[in-house]
């Protein structure tokens, strides 16, 4: 008698032996045992999942003789059964798909199937790989598939369930078969083995469960195989080199090498299995499958749910997933980038090993927020350090004498910034003298030493000299603001003396005809609204948002829109009065003032305009400083990461 394989000898006869399709027994038993059967059937799932198997167990279950009607537990006993398990039933036909694909040889079995069966309960047509029929053979089909005679059941089994027409799934019950977890294929292994008394270890199960990839008969004809190697026993070394697949110990050495960062494990590791001769792609599928194993256990709290891996693996991977999640993740991606280029390579050795010396060599893991937030918080130690003042002063500004009528003073900024070249001293005693007046032969500065840090003496854009009461106001006041004296703009000039002087005096403050008319018409309105802000914040915030017609000497004019809430909260005459207590106070005289509503022609550009410019720019600037700082460019470059955020200190 010849042999009969492992698939063939151990097929499933009955629901309860199917393996891994519960959904499909359970649906097709109830479905007998409520009479509620149809009349067509369509199996589809990957090759050796069941789907065969089970049009014939439907067969027997609807045709058995030992009771009055289907049932759900064919006999296994009588004719019917044993012809359908042999394949020998004249009323249960199996065709093949891939030779019965003309519209002929469907038209033969439509001749056929008014009549009935010779012996059995229904007339059964199994059509194995249906998607090889032509379209016109499917088309042949629409009919008699809609409405068969009460004694034809067709039952339909394909693996690419996408070749099949909408219009014939639309006449069948589809079953999708599922692929059959390793957990199953062992236990159903270690049954068949038990069952001829062969011994065999886990690790072995494990390993023709795993190279069976979901498909019951693809692992039993693995079985067959390493049962050939050796009858006495199977372990899971022998299974390993039968099957040239790595052990999973040597799988395992390989990962924990690659996690605890020490290449030289994992090059041994691989060089004992190419010496084997180990497929190194089989190899590096292994590997990944199992970083992917590692990074499943690491992330959930009950792994053994989504991973279907044999005990003792499991808890292996588990021991390895007390690791940082984020770099076991980046061993994951690295090593599947590099997957390909294993696979596809001609000395796939090398590839591997570099690979996986590259992974195990790979630097500690800075997560990018940890980096960002440290440069921030530089940031705000060196804003901070600057806002409390500058670095103590070197020899030569120690041993320089303070120029006359300035006593020192805190600054806000290093020497650099503050002092001055000798030329830009000699204005500052003529502007000490009251009034404006010619400055007193004693009040003349001494000659700066030639040790004095220099600066531009080109004067600013729109700077102007503004006449102090006394040398020793002005001098706190440049010194507070960070600007020399000789070139305080409008604006700080009024501030610098508020601070010094409290309340301003009429004609104390004034600017000189020629000055006043150097400025652009915005920074006059920005010196008088300054004059204003010193006693009526509120009223200036409302004048920083007014629009520029003229401001001159003789009339100041300034335009808001007419539904705007600046114009409605405004009060004209106080507006105009406090306006022109400014005007005599900055200039000496007494324009007239107007308050306009939707004049044509206005300034498009308000001080609050202008101010929020200046702060955007300034803004746009610490953002590109920061982004060419070299602790930055250097973590872009390491990391190979990209600027997520930039946050800037607080002002």
């Amino acid at each position: 008698m010849s042999y009969v394989v492992l698939a063939r000898k151990w097929r499933p006869q009955t629901f309860s032996d199917l393996v891994g399709q519960g959904h499909v027994s359970q649906t097709l038993g109830n479905a007998i045992a409520n009479n509620r059967v149809a009349h067509a059937f369509l199996f589809t799932g990957v090759r050796g999942v069941g789907k065969t198997t089970s049009a014939r167990i439907l067969a027997k279950a609807l045709n058995c003789m030992s009771s009055e009607g289907p049932t759900a537990t064919p006999c296994l006993t009588c004719s019917a059964c044993k012809e359908i398990t042999d394949g020998r039933d004249v009323d249960v036909q199996e065709i093949d798909g891939a030779s019965y694909t003309g519209v002929d040889e469907v038209r033969r079995l439509q001749e056929s199937l008014p009549y009935r069966p010779s012996r059995d309960r229904y007339k059964i047509y199994i059509v194995d790989e249906v998607h090889m029929l032509s379209n016109n053979a499917w088309n042949a089909f629409l009919k008699t598939l809609e409405e068969p005679p009460p004694h034809v059941k067709f039952i339909f089994a394909t693996t690419e369930v996408h070749k099949v027409p909408v219009t014939i799934l639309s006449r069948v019950q589809r079953f999708d078969f599922k692929l059959i977890p390793t957990k199953l294929i062992i236990d159903r292994l270690a049954y068949v083995l038990a069952q001829d008394n062969i011994p065999a270890d886990n690790a072995a199960l494990a390993i023709i469960a795993r190279e069976a990839a979901g498909s019951m008969r693809d692992a039993m004809s693995l079985l067959d195989q390493v049962i050939a190697w050796s009858d006495k026993g199977l372990s899971g070394e022998d299974v390993a080199r039968v099957l040239g697949v790595a052990s999973r110990q040597a799988v395992f050495d390989l990962a924990q090498g690659l996690i605890q960062g020490e290449p030289e494990v994992t090059l041994t590791v691989v060089s004992e299995l190419a010496n084997q001769g180990f497929e190194m792609a089989n190899l590096a599928r292994d590997l990944l499958g199992l970083l992917r194993d590692i990074v499943v256990a690491a992330t959930c709290r009950n792994p053994s749910e989504l991973l279907d891996l044999p005990d003792e693996e499991l808890e292996r991977a588990t021991t390895l997933a007390r690791h940082d999640v984020d770099d076991l993740l980046r061993l994951h991606q690295g090593f599947s980038q590099g997957y390909d280029d294993v696979v596809g390579s001609s000395q796939p050795r090398a590839a591997l090993e570099m690979l996986l010396v590259r992974l195990a060599r790979r630097p500690p893991l800075v997560p990018i927020d940890d980096l960002i937030a440290r440069l921030i918080g530089l940031e705000k130690r060196i804003s901070s350090a600057s806002r409390a003042g500058s670095p103590p002063p070197g020899p030569a500004s120690r041993s320089r004498p303070p120029a006359q009528g300035i006593p020192p003073g805190p600054t806000s900024g290093p020497a650099s910034s503050t002092t001055t070249s000798p030329s830009s001293k000699a204005p500052l005693a003529a502007r000490s003298s009251p009034a404006g007046g010619p400055p007193s032969p004693a009040s003349k500065p001494a000659p700066a030493p030639s040790t004095s840090v220099r600066r531009s003496a080109e004067p600013e854009k729109n700077a102007v000299a503004v006449p102090e009461p006394s040398g020793s106001a002005l001098g706190e006041s440049a010194a507070q603001t960070g600007e020399p004296p000789s070139r305080l703009t409008p604006q700080t000039a009024v501030s610098a003396s508020r601070e010094s002087s409290g309340a301003l005096e009429p004609t104390t403050h004034r600017l000189a005809q020629s000055e006043f008319d150097q400025l652009a018409e915005l920074d006059r309105w920005r010196a008088l609204v300054d004059v204003v802000r010193a006693g009526d914040a509120k009223l200036a915030a409302f004048l920083d948002h007014a629009r520029i017609v003229t401001v001159s000497r003789e009339q100041i004019v300034v335009s808001y829109e007419q539904a705007s809430f600046f114009h409605a909260a405004l009060d004209p005459a106080e507006t105009r009065a406090q306006l022109g207590r400014a005007a005599s106070q900055l200039l000496g005289c007494s324009p007239v003032v107007e308050l306009r509503a939707n004049v044509e022609g206005a300034a498009v550009q308000t001080v609050f305009d202008q101010d929020r410019q200046a702060r955007e720019d300034k803004r746009l600037t610490a953002i590109e400083q920061a982004k060419q700082h070299p602790v930055v460019q250097e973590a872009v470059r390491v990391f190979g990461a990209r600027i997520k955020a930039i946050e800037l200190p607080e002002a």
